[in-house]
């Protein structure tokens, strides 16, 4: 059974790719396309595991998200997208542009893969 992923970034071409890479590696995915949906979904889908969301966001940003989202399940893995942020605060951090490759390394290490 695939382990379900919701991916938070407001550019849909990211969004996309990024989504089809999830579903290579085989995780069920669960998208938004920025923060206040992706805490609406969280709210509503109990199946999320994993929550992978980009950084710079007109509404929420993803801080913001990644810490609603253990306060509100403190069992979630979160993975942060950046390509301006060179920390993650406490969260992995994929640094944008990236490869299938660096995805399912930062997975394996800190979420486990699907």
């Amino acid at each position: 059974m695939a382990r379900v992923v919701l991916l938070v970034d407001d550019d849909p071409l990211v969004r996309a790719v990024a989504a089809d890479m999830l579903e290579d590696l085989g995780c069920e995915v669960v998208t938004a396309a920025g923060g206040r949906q992706a805490i609406d979904t969280l709210l509503t889908d109990a199946r999320i595991e994993i929550v992978i969301t980009d950084v710079n966001m007109p509404d929420i940003d993803g801080f913001a998200v990644a810490q609603a989202a253990t306060r509100m399940r403190k069992e979630l893995k979160v993975i942060i997208l950046s390509g301006r942020e060179s920390d993650g605060r406490g969260f992995p951090l994929i640094r944008k542009p990236f490869m299938q490759d660096d995805l399912k390394q930062t997975m394996a290490q800190h979420t486990g893969l699907c």
